[in-house]
């Protein structure tokens, strides 16, 4: 589904009230929402069909499943206001796309093959500047550890929610990061507010540093006590994979075991 970005790129006008948005029911198998608040829409009536304001919006995540929940759960242009002009699996891609449909909002998610979701806005740095048509990024990632959540707010992404948020609450984001509001999932907006207070930049850390963004995420959830399989299903790769990611972490780090690993990732705080 990468060449979606030949989707029709119309932007219909109108007002800039919010749209109706769609029932509570969990777009990724969870709740919470973010901390911006809820959507500002009442509930539709039957007259209602017709959005007041729609928001053209691109899916940048490496999971094609994930990417048909999410648009099956929000694309319903009519109903959410949300228009899905293009998907993208990698960095390329999404930079492609991005160029070719100029959406209001990007949602992108932080692990990425070819280099992450910052390398995605590393590239698309004119474009999120542009006066007239700002393209505006809203992350959307299976991870909340702190250093994913300040390194893509840092590159310039305008919030961060987790895959754990509702269908409704996700389409109130998309709107209010179009508007400019910066947009994180409760327990998120936390990291953000200690980095920037900070007037200290972080220390480099050449051993984490050495490990791709997968490799981490995966690095992680080991040190948090998750089986392989528990991995697996959670970041929608087979357990060979994980065990590749791990026996990689542990040889790039001179560790032993998962013990070690373990306590490598506490002393660093990444658990």
């Amino acid at each position: 589904m990468t060449d979606a970005y030949g989707l029709p790129a119309g932007n219909p006008g109108g007002e800039r009230g919010r749209p109706a948005t769609p029932g509570g029911t969990p777009a990724f198998g969870g709740s919470g929402g973010p901390a911006a608040g809820p959507a500002g829409a009442g509930g539709a009536g039957a007259d209602d069909a017709a959005v007041a304001r729609r928001v053209r919006v691109v899916l940048v995540d490496d999971h094609r499943m994930f990417r048909t929940g999410v648009q099956a759960e929000i694309g319903d242009t009519d109903r959410t206001g949300v228009e899905v002009v293009g998907e993208a699996a990698d960095v390329d891609q999404a930079v492609t796309v991005i160029t070719a449909t100029r959406p209001e909002v990007v949602l992108l998610d932080v692990h990425l093959p070819g280099g992450g979701g910052v390398e995605v806005l590393r590239r698309s740095a004119s474009m999120m500047a542009d006066q007239e048509r700002p393209v505006r990024f809203l992350a959307l990632s299976v991870s909340d550890a702190a250093e994913d959540v300040i390194g893509v707010i840092r590159g310039g992404a305008r919030g961060y929610v987790t895959k754990t948020i509702t269908g409704t609450d996700l389409v109130d984001a998309i709107f209010r990061v179009s508007e400019g509001d910066a947009v994180f999932s409760p327990r998120l907006a936390g990291f953000v507010l200690d980095a920037f207070a900070s007037t200290d930049a972080p220390p480099v850390d050449e051993d984490l540093d050495r490990l791709t963004q997968r490799e981490r995420e995966v690095l992680r959830l080991i040190a948090r006590g998750y089986a392989y399989k528990e991995i697996a299903k959670q970041l929608f790769i087979s357990v060979k994979t994980v065990e590749s990611h791990v026996s990689a972490v542990l040889r790039k780090l001179q560790l032993s075991n998962r013990h070690e690993l373990t306590r490598w990732a506490t002393a660093r705080r990444l658990v």
